[in-house]
């Protein structure tokens, strides 16, 4: 990694308020999840770049906020490509999964009043892109070379993506300090990564 790649990867370990759990990394590298991660993966990126586009149609006005989240979308569809290419290089099919109880336990504490409910959007925004930099950075040295090669790639973009949503959730909130804000959802997705999951994907807890 970079020297640049390094110190964002500094400043998203020191904000989250755990580290993934080495059983999750265990279970990732058994040959049998792969396929599994990758499908998830491709799901994530997709859902991503929905998930931006949502907001540019939802809160139209914000130049800066827009700007960020067309090219956010851009990235995560360049991405899910590239998930796919590789998907498709290995054989694995793009099946039908469910996804994991983490977006959406994540999103819970959202309040419903705007502009709160647009500040806490950012903010589990930025969270979620700070988690997927966090586990592709951990998860990296234990997969094949090519599989490393992508996932290390990735975390320039994670990156950036994490400190725009942060940054676009301090500009809504304005004079309102979002730091105790931070911490709830911090709180809630430090149990959602250590607490036991009924099934494995990119960002569930550890397989129970």
């Amino acid at each position: 990694m970079t020297t640049s790649s390094n110190a964002a990867l500094t400043r998203i370990q020191n904000f989250l308020h755990c580290a993934t759990p080495d059983a999750w990394i265990e279970t990732a590298k058994l040959p049998a999840n792969q396929a599994l991660l990758l499908l998830d993966h491709a799901n994530c990126e997709k859902k991503a770049a929905s998930t931006a586009i949502n907001l540019m149609y939802r809160y139209v006005g914000d130049f800066e906020m827009m700007h960020k989240m067309s090219r956010l979308a851009r990235e995560e569809l360049r991405h899910y490509e590239q998930v796919m290419q590789l998907m498709q290089k290995r054989g694995i099919a793009y099946d039908q999964i469910t996804p994991c109880r983490y977006a959406g336990e994540l999103r819970k504490p959202v309040r419903t009043h705007e502009p709160a409910r647009f500040v806490d959007t950012l903010i589990v925004g930025a969270i979620i892109e700070a988690r997927s930099c966090e586990r592709f950075a951990k998860l990296a040295p234990h997969l094949d070379e090519e599989l490393q090669t992508f996932y290390l790639s990735l975390l320039k973009s994670e990156s950036r993506h994490y400190e725009d949503y942060l940054h676009l959730a301090k500009k809504v909130a304005g004079d309102e300090d979002i730091s105790e804000r931070v911490n709830v959802f911090l709180a809630v997705e430090k149990n959602l990564i250590e607490s036991a999951d009924t099934e494995f994907r990119f960002h569930s807890g550890v397989l129970n």
